[in-house]
């Protein structure tokens, strides 16, 4: 579903990408794994558009869209639920949820303001709150959310389980797992080991912007030694 090819990406002069070269497979959940600064949001940020691909080729379906701006990359099909999530602080959970409902209208059987909220039920119960009135994990749920009104073909999700606490990253886990069951397509990037590693039908490993390991979730939880090396575990 999405390819990268010996992509090259960075921050201005800062290249962090070198080469970097990972599949994400139709109907599948694919983990990057990687320390801090291995360029697992770098990845994502160029997938959206946000950054800018030096050199390489990012496909999508089939489709070249590494010179496409991230409205057009989001158009196509991909939802992005940035590590800062990004909510509108200023409007409520409704006006959020509306921007994306009113913007991507849904196919048959596809995500409405309905399925969502029964998704996330919290979020039902705080329509009519300012988005700087949401605890983290309403914000986390808010721009999952948000995302999936967009009903995207592939959903990229950047540390989705960073700040917060233990009991709301297991309802987030739970919810993630019922968005897999559906087939929907996931890229996740994720800290958590255990977290990612529960999901993923596929695992890669990121350092210093290239990809160091692939292989299945059993692989990765059975070598002590890889995730001591790699991950710090």
């Amino acid at each position: 579903m999405l390819d990268l090819k010996a992509v090259d990406s960075g921050y201005g002069e800062t290249q962090v990408l070198h080469g970097m070269t990972v599949t994400a497979q139709e109907g599948r959940v694919l983990a990057i794994l990687g320390r801090n600064g291995a360029g697992k949001s770098t990845t994502l940020k160029t997938v959206m558009g946000l950054l800018p691909t030096k050199s390489g080729q990012i496909t999508f379906n089939g489709r070249v869209i590494d010179r496409e701006r991230p409205y057009g990359i989001a158009r196509m099909g991909i939802g992005y639920v940035p590590e800062t999530r990004d909510i509108f602080r200023s409007l409520t959970v409704r006006e959020n949820l509306d921007l994306a409902a009113r913007r991507f209208a849904p196919p048959p059987g596809g995500w409405t303001m309905e399925r969502v909220l029964d998704l996330f039920p919290r979020l039902g119960e705080r329509m009519s709150n300012g988005g700087m009135q949401l605890s983290g994990g309403e914000q986390q749920m808010l721009a999952i959310a948000r995302a999936l009104l967009m009903n995207p073909r592939l959903l990229i999700l950047d540390e989705p389980t960073e700040g917060l606490a233990p009991i709301i990253v297991k309802l987030i886990h739970d919810r993630l797992m019922d968005l897999k069951q559906t087939g929907l397509s996931m890229i996740l990037v994720e800290q958590n080991f255990g977290f990612a590693t529960s999901l993923a039908d596929d695992v890669v490993i990121v350092s210093k912007g290239q990809i160091v390991w692939s292989g299945t979730p059993d692989e990765i939880r059975a070598d002590k030694e890889l995730q001591h090396r790699w991950l710090g575990v």
